[in-house]
C-alpha cells in the first residue's frame, strides 16, 4: 500500500505525538491508558481533520481550484480547519453551517470554531437542521462557479475516500510509535462521527495486519447505522488503494450509548472527561466530539470492559476551539 502515489500537501504536524496518560490511568485503576494527540496537527488548533486535508487540498490545488466550499455544524471543528487550510493555500473558503441545536447564546453563535472562520477570511451562510447539507452545498457552489469561481466542494467532515487517505496515514504512523516504543497496543478507542477517521484507521491497521481491535465511540448516528456508513467508507477507501477486501464487516465496531440528546449537545459524562483530562492530564478536550468519545472510554474502564493490563490508545480528535462556544454548560461562574 504505496499512499504517495497520490497528491498530498505536507502541512500537518507530524507525527503527532503518543503519550502515557499515568495520572488518568491511575485515577481509573488501570488499563494502561495511552493518547495520539491529533489535537497536534498544527494549524488553527489542530485536530483530526488536517489529515484528511492534506489529501483532499492537494486535489483542489491540482484541480485550479480558487474557491473551497465544504459545510457542518455551527460549532463544526471541520470548517475551522477548512478554513485555516485555505487560508495558508490563498484560496477563499466559503463554508454552510447547520443549526443542529437551536441554541441562541452569542457564545455558541459567534465565539469558538465561528470565531475563528471569520479570522481565516472565511465567509458563511446558516441552514437549519434536516437538510441535505451536501447538497445544499452543491448549489451554492454551482452558482459560485456560473459566477466565474473556480470551486472544489469538500464533504461534511472531509469523509470520502480521498481524506479517509489521511487516518490510513495515521495507522502506519501509530504503528510505528508503537513499535519504536515496545508499546504493545490491546485496543484503540477514539470519538467517531462523520465517519473518516475510523475508516481510513481500520483500512490501515487491517491492510498492516496490525491485530488491534478498533472502538468508535459514536457521538451522533445509532449503532447500525454508524456501522454501516464506517463500512461503506471503508470499503471505497480500501478499493482506492487497491486492497479490496482488507476490511470485513465485523472489523468495523462502534458504540452509541455515549451521544446523548445527538450531535452537538454535550452530556454529563462528557463533561466530567472534559474535565478529568484538564484537572489530571492539562490536556484539553471539546463537548462535542471528543468528549464523548473519552466518556465512552471511561465508563467502558469502570465496568470492566478493558483488563487492568491492556494498554488502551485514545485517539484524540482534537475541538478544544469549540469550548468557547459552550461555557454556559460548565459551572465556573461563581468561582470567579
Amino acid at each position: 500500500m504505496h499512499l504517495s502515489r497520490f497528491p498530498r500537501l505536507r502541512l500537518a504536524h507530524l507525527p503527532t505525538p503518543l503519550e502515557y496518560l499515568k495520572r488518568l490511568s491511575e485515577e481509573l485503576g488501570g488499563p494502561e491508558i495511552w493518547i495520539k494527540r491529533d489535537d497536534c496537527t498544527g494549524l488553527s488548533t489542530g485536530g483530526n481533520k488536517t489529515r484528511k486535508l492534506e489529501f483532499l487540498m492537494a486535489e483542489a490545488q491540482i484541480q485550479g481550484a480558487d474557491t473551497v466550499m465544504t459545510q457542518g455544524a455551527v460549532q463544526s471543528n471541520h470548517v475551522r480547519q477548512t478554513s485555516a487550510f485555505a487560508a495558508k493555500l490563498g484560496m477563499k473558503c466559503h463554508v454552510l453551517l447547520e443549526d443542529r441545536t437551536g441554541y441562541t447564546d452569542d457564545n455558541y453563535n459567534h465565539n469558538g470554531n465561528v470565531f475563528i472562520d471569520l479570522l481565516h477570511g472565511a465567509t458563511y451562510e446558516k441552514r437549519g437542521p434536516g437538510l441535505d447539507m451536501n447538497a445544499e452545498m452543491e448549489v451554492v457552489a454551482d452558482k459560485l462557479r456560473d459566477a466565474g469561481s473556480n470551486v472544489y466542494t469538500i464533504v461534511g467532515g472531509g469523509s470520502n475516500a480521498t481524506g479517509a487517505l489521511g487516518y490510513v496515514d495515521c495507522a502506519f504512523e501509530l504503528l510505528h510509535q508503537a513499535n519504536d516504543k515496545d508499546l504493545v497496543v490491546d485496543h484503540i478507542v477514539h470519538a467517531t462521527g462523520s465517519t473518516g477517521t475510523q475508516a481510513g484507521l481500520i483500512v490501515g491497521l487491517k491492510a498492516m495486519n496490525a491485530n488491534i481491535p478498533l472502538l468508535g465511540i459514536s457521538v451522533r448516528a445509532p449503532k447500525e447505522t454508524q456501522e454501516e456508513n464506517v463500512y461503506k467508507l471503508a470499503v471505497e477507501t480500501a478499493s482506492k488503494l487497491g486492497c479490496d477486501g482488507v476490511v470485513n464487516r465485523d472489523d468495523i465496531v462502534a458504540n452509541s450509548d455515549y451521544v446523548g440528546k445527538g450531535y452537538g449537545f454535550p452530556t454529563e459524562a462528557g463533561i466530567e472527561a472534559i474535565k478529568m483530562f484538564a484537572e489530571l492530564e492539562g490536556i484539553l478536550l471539546d463537548p462535542v466530539y471528543s468528549s464523548k468519545g473519552a466518556a465512552g472510554l471511561i465508563d467502558l474502564i469502570r465496568k470492566g470492559s478493558f483488563k487492568k493490563s491492556d494498554r488502551v490508545v485514545f485517539i484524540h480528535t482534537g475541538g478544544s476551539a469549540s469550548l468557547f462556544g459552550y461555557t454556559k454548560h460548565f459551572d465556573f461562574a461563581d468561582k470567579a
